[in-house]
């Protein structure tokens, strides 16, 4: 098995494509696992994973929590609505108050950008960033990778199109990231006030119409719009935007191609995907839900061998 070349997976940024492909090989041996009658194996039966969550997180916890539980490791499940963080405790008392129930591995959301790389520096554990503020999001580009390359093979020269809230997305710097280590073309595409401006230093061609991008890409990524990370409002309305960047099952019937839907969840349906799109044979949005548990029993797997 090929190791990986960093202790944490604190974001894309910092892995290599070699680091990319290896996570994904190694996630399609456990897609077949946890297709198994027995979907347990007991490669992490001595380690301990703590999920610290001082975000709300519902499928990224159960699919962590679903995967540390695949691969026989004892967890904790740590929420920072009811601990001592309310009470004024720091970040890092309440992490070195989990360490010292000896504890091996983190899996940490936060809402302020950086958090898991100030834990990494300071603890011993391994530390997986489960996202962080509006920074990155490594396992979901990771699982959005998997599951493209699952449904359309090698991703060099592929065509993605992210379509929707770009500035309060970390899904959508993650994806950027990891796409491009594999070869990927990228377009974001989404109203000029939801796409921050330095983004066409990352090399990726810009749209504010969304026919224009489906009609340009293979894969059509679509982010929610995170109104709970809005703090002015962005556009004039939710009816407005999505007359203008909502996508239905009759735009993607109107191509002359056949493209790949795909969405992180949760989908505001009505909004930026019509029900009938969502659920259509487009979709991979139910198949990116199960290879997330494959994708992360893949991190935390590896991780442990460092």
């Amino acid at each position: 098995m090929t190791k990986l070349s960093v202790r944490h997976l604190l974001g894309i940024k910092n892995l290599n494509e070699n680091d990319i492909q290896t996570i994904l090989d190694t996630a399609t041996q456990f897609k077949e696992v946890i297709n198994r009658p027995i979907k347990k194996v007991p490669s992490l039966r001595d380690i301990t994973i703590a999920n610290v969550f001082f975000e709300n997180s519902t499928r990224t916890r159960l699919s962590f929590e679903l995967a540390e539980k695949r691969l026989s490791a004892d967890v904790v499940n740590f929420s920072a609505s009811g601990s001592s963080v309310t009470k004024g405790e720091t970040l890092l008392d309440t992490v070195n108050n989990i360490l010292a129930m000896k504890v091996d591995m983190i899996v940490m959301r936060h809402s302020s950008p950086g958090a898991p790389h100030y834990l990494s520096t300071r603890i011993p554990a391994n530390v997986v960033n489960a996202g962080d503020g509006t920074h990155e999001h490594p396992t979901q580009a990771l699982l959005d990778a998997f599951s493209m390359r699952e449904k359309l093979g090698d991703l060099t020269g592929k065509k993605i199109a992210i379509i929707g809230d770009i500035t309060h997305s970390r899904v959508a710097l993650s994806n950027i990231f990891c796409l491009q280590k594999l070869g990927a073309e990228i377009m974001v595409c989404g109203p000029s006030t939801l796409i921050p401006k330095h983004l066409g230093e990352l090399g990726v061609k810009i749209s504010h119409n969304v026919k224009e991008a489906l009609a340009w890409c293979d894969v059509a990524n679509v982010l929610r719009i995170q109104l709970e990370r809005q703090q002015i409002k962005y556009f004039p309305s939710l009816r407005e935007y999505s007359l203008y960047y909502g996508i239905n099952k009759a735009m993607l019937d109107d191509l002359n191609k056949e493209i790949v839907l795909m969405h992180p969840g949760p989908i505001n349906r009505g909004v930026e995907l019509s029900s009938d799109a969502a659920d259509s044979q487009h979709s991979i949005i139910l198949d990116q839900v199960e290879n997330g548990v494959a994708v992360r029993m893949a991190v935390l797997y590896l991780l442990a061998q460092q």
